[in-house]
């Protein structure tokens, strides 16, 4: 009874009353909020507070796209496509006899010389920048493996002019080529920049022709110099954008913002299988190439200056032991015998870091900087040896294949591993074993005709003993006028190599 006396209660009719406002003042509330749009709040603030974009800040704007402009139509009429065909001959099949060609051969005496040969015709695009003309005849720069082993080359220039073009030169270490065509319309020439001056942050066009789309131009900025590591063989210090390069740009101009060539694309790095920009590409800088212009031109080839050492990077530990941490250079782990290096008395295992006071970053940089040195000319180069400093003089010949690749020539002809305390453990070896480790053998080297092998340890040379890499090449130096033997670990057998006499 209590209950329902309190239900119906004037305090319970007063307290249903304020609970049924308050319930219906939320629902209103909520629905008001629901029928307005996001639209309307977004005019009702427009009209509030319209956006206004700063007449100065336009004005730098306008200013930097005016730049653009200017620097596109600089450049863009001295920039080609070149389309290169590639004719293949190979041998048809005959099988007119089916099945008895097909199982037995030619009938009647008829050989495989006979047979018909058939023209396969394979097409490549790539682009390239006009850097010189003289009369009616252009040259045209690009990159080696643009043209390389084609049969015909046309030009097609910026105004949608055909011009059949021919090959003047071409270099497989540098990835240049330069090719020519006669035309009586005029187009301007590219002008060659300073890729010394080029710096990380500046501003990059690339020019060229990406997948066929002519007369393409994108922007991006300088990522990094002195990049190595690109395609075998080339020796170049590239000069790395984000501007995107696509195939088909190669051979193209990367221009800095004054509208000046600082280097040709060459190549790109890429996660996918078609080769897509991921903004990693990579020009060959311009400097590397305006003596090549002039050689292409009067030889049709480039003459690399030689020293005749062959040159590797120094790793940590290898600089820990020679006392070459913080250095900047590469080590001539080898010299060929005979070569302006021995001559001038550099021995295996100096240190090499300026060339006429010029720094040697690395091996690739040293290699381009003796390359681009003139046939007969003389160079004052800084060794480090046994932790001491020197000066030596070397007078540089021409590089030739077939010297370069004499490795009977090439002392001592083994690549030596520092005998590290990661490399004992990988190899097993107790931590007592003092020598260095033969990390390679070259086919024909000395090394290899006394018998050194692979993976053998060298504990002494000429009866003295070798304690470490930097004990390796201060004996062998020691030891380089006279009859050489090694005297080496092989598994768990110690033995002397044959004797070898310079």
């Amino acid at each position: 009874m209590d209950l329902i006396k309190k239900l119906g209660s004037k305090n319970f009719f007063v307290f249903n009353l304020v609970l049924i406002g308050v319930i219906f003042g939320f629902s209103l509330a909520f629905l008001s909020f629901s029928c307005s749009t996001p639209g309307q709040n977004n005019t009702a603030r427009a009209e509030e507070a319209p956006v206004i974009i700063p007449e100065d800040s336009m004005a730098v704007a306008e200013g930097l796209q005016t730049v653009f402009r200017g620097i596109s139509n600089k450049v863009l009429p001295s920039i080609v496509e070149l389309k290169v065909v590639t004719v293949r001959k190979q041998q048809v099949p005959q099988f007119n006899g089916i099945p008895w060609e097909f199982f037995f051969g030619p009938r009647g005496g008829q050989g495989e010389n006979e047979r018909e040969e058939r023209e396969y015709r394979s097409q490549g695009l790539g682009s390239g920048v006009i850097v010189r003309k003289t009369d009616d005849l252009y040259y045209v720069l690009t990159n080696n493996h643009v043209v390389d082993g084609a049969t015909e080359i046309y030009t097609i220039t910026n105004d949608g002019k055909e011009y059949e073009a021919a090959l003047v030169g071409k270099d497989q270490r540098k990835d240049l080529a330069l090719v020519s065509f006669k035309a009586s319309d005029f187009y301007p020439q590219a002008v060659l920049g300073n890729s010394d001056d080029v710096q990380v942050g500046d501003f990059a066009i690339a020019f060229g022709t990406p997948l066929g789309f002519m007369s393409s131009v994108t922007m991006g900025i300088v990522s990094a110099v002195g990049r190595t590591g690109g395609p075998a063989g080339n020796i170049n210090d590239f000069i790395q954008t984000d501007a995107s390069i696509n195939q088909g740009n190669s051979g193209g101009a990367l221009v800095n913002i004054k509208g000046e060539v600082i280097g040709i694309n060459t190549w790109i790095a890429s996660n996918s299988a078609g080769g897509g920009s991921v903004g990693l590409g990579f020009a060959i800088p311009i400097n590397n190439a305006k003596r090549s212009i002039d050689e292409f031109i009067n030889s049709g080839a480039i003459q690399y200056g030689w020293l005749g050492v062959s040159l590797q990077d120094a790793d940590k530990d290898t600089a820990d032991i020679l006392g070459l941490t913080g250095k900047k250079g590469a080590l001539a782990s080898q010299v060929f015998i005979g070569s302006p290096a021995e001559k001038a008395g550099i021995v295996p295992g100096d240190f090499i870091t300026h060339v006429d006071g010029r720094e040697a970053g690395g091996s690739s940089q040293l290699s381009l900087m003796i390359g681009d040195i003139r046939v007969g000319d003389t160079v004052n180069l800084t060794v480090i040896r046994d932790r001491q400093t020197m000066e030596v003089s070397v007078r540089i010949e021409e590089r030739r294949d077939e010297v370069a690749a004499d490795n009977s020539k090439l002392w001592p002809g083994l690549q030596a591993v520092a005998l590290t305390d990661n490399v004992k453990n990988g190899l097993g070896l107790d931590a007592s074993v003092t020598g260095v480790y033969v990390g390679s053998i070259l086919d024909k080297t000395p090394a290899d005709i006394v018998g050194v092998r692979r993976g053998d340890i060298i504990e002494g040379i000429n009866g003295t003993p070798i304690r470490d890499l930097a004990g390796f090449y201060r004996v062998l130096r020691e030891e380089t006028s006279r009859e050489l033997w090694f005297e080496v670990k092989r598994g768990e057998a110690s033995l002397e190599t044959m004797k070898f006499k310079r």
